[in-house]
């Protein structure tokens, strides 16, 4: 399971994005979404970690690998949005 902190990710369209993004580049992916956490943890099938970062990236977020357990993003999230919809 590779997991990524994606601060700029406020809200449900910012996670439909990501989760999209993902599956362009891996279909069979599991993604799971944690918006309260600002956490993106993806099981592949098929992409590496680089290109599911990548593909991330490609969709206007700021992907940032940490470890998938709960505890590694006890961090305080940002506020404020990226896409428009949650302001």
């Amino acid at each position: 399971m590779l997991a990524y902190r994606v601060d700029d990710m406020t809200c449900g369209h910012c996670a439909s994005t990501i989760t999209k993004a993902v599956r362009a580049v891996d279909a069979d992916a599991t993604v799971q979404v944690d918006l309260g956490q600002h956490l993106v943890r993806i099981e592949p099938t098929e992409a590496d970690a680089e290109t599911l970062s990548d593909a991330i990236k490609e969709a206007g977020y700021t992907p940032v690998p940490v470890e998938a357990r709960p505890d590694a993003t006890a961090a305080t999230p940002k506020s404020g949005g990226c896409c428009g919809c949650c302001r």
